[in-house]
């Protein structure tokens, strides 16, 4: 198959620029992937469309403020985008006007009153057109809450705010990593997960930090010709413990959003049949004629044209009704991508 295949026509305006004023109140799109049956929701709904016994599995992966400005040795604004530290404490790193950013520049990171500054200096030119930029001392969480900016995805056409820190994170957000939010989990609130518990389901968390190739278009014609960037996973004993025993049982495992997705999928041992814990990394593309080993029912957003994502949607529910699903949003005016609304495919 093609990436054009998976292309469709969206209306500028329906790309959410801003989240709803309060978290939880989106549109929910359920898709019920036997029948073809779409009704049109509301995320407070979402546990009524869920079954007893379900295991939901989010992602607990928190974004870090990893769009950091930087002063180059030339006097020139850079930016820079952190992607991953290093076993020697260095940083790869995307950044501004690439080709200019050689092996051995230096930049000075500083807030606006120069009371914390940092200097770092490339190292390395890596095949994938990143950097790596080593730094005058290691850098810790304390570099990006200083001066980080939240790494708004780049169809939203605005400067990051002060909302966005807490907006473009999971309520349960708890291991650094990502410079992507696992957007599908934005819609929970404290009271949305309290109803599904009441419904007698059980919520599990893996990890899964986001890497910039959620960003990242399909550049190759055919499907089989794109490798997906690699991203870090974490399965807990006690998570793969309880989801093997849900599978087992004939309980629904529901995924909230491709990034859990991906985690589950990927530790899957075909050999015993389980979901294994432990860490790993993975660059798993889920494309036709993928056959899913955990996941029974999933939580996500409307994903971009041409995209991994969509793919890998249409992938679990039948790609003629992705097409029919997102031709109805469109028409229904659902907000679309990171800050857009929400869809179930059961």
């Amino acid at each position: 198959m093609t990436i054009k295949e998976y292309s469709f026509d969206l209306p500028e305006h329906l790309i959410a620029q801003t989240p709803v004023d309060r978290r939880g109140t989106d549109r929910l799109l359920v898709l019920d992937k036997q029948t073809g049956t779409i009704i049109d929701e509301q995320m407070t709904n979402f546990s009524s469309y869920i079954e007893k016994g379900s295991v939901l599995v989010i992602n607990n992966s928190k974004v870090r403020k990893a769009r950091v400005y930087a002063v180059s040795e030339t006097g020139s604004r850079v930016e820079f985008l952190f992607l991953e530290e290093n076993l020697d404490h260095s940083w790869n790193v995307m950044v501004t006007k690439t080709k200019k950013q050689h092996v051995g520049k230096h930049y000075t990171f500083s807030d606006a009153q120069g009371s914390y500054v940092r200097t770092g200096c490339i190292i390395k030119a890596n095949d994938d057109g990143t950097r790596t930029i080593r730094f005058d001392q290691i850098l810790d969480e304390m570099f990006f809450t200083k001066l980080g900016h939240v790494p708004l995805p780049p169809y939203i056409k605005r400067d990051d705010s002060f909302a966005d820190e807490n907006r473009y994170q999971t309520v349960y957000a708890q291991k650094e990593g990502s410079v992507a939010a696992p957007t599908a989990g934005l819609h929970f609130t404290d009271e949305i997960l309290a109803s599904v518990r009441d419904k007698g389901c059980t919520i599990v968390a893996v990890t899964l930090h986001v890497g910039p190739g959620t960003f990242l278009p399909v550049r190759t014609e055919n499907l089989e010709d794109h490798h997906m960037h690699y991203e870090s996973y974490e399965i807990s004993q006690e998570s793969a413990r309880i989801i093997n025993e849900a599978k087992a049982q004939g309980r629904k495992i529901v995924a909230t959003g491709t990034t859990s997705v991906r985690t589950l999928e990927s530790a899957f041992n075909t050999e015993t049949g389980l979901l294994e814990h432990g860490q790993g990394r993975t660059n798993l593309f889920i494309r036709p004629p993928y056959a899913f080993k955990i996941v029974d029912q999933l939580l996500t957003n409307f994903h971009t044209p041409e995209s991994t994502l969509l793919v890998l949607v249409s992938t679990f529910a039948g790609k003629e009704l992705i097409d029919k699903a997102y031709r109805h949003a469109v028409s229904e005016s659902y907000r679309f991508f990171s800050y857009g609304d929400a869809m179930f495919i059961c």
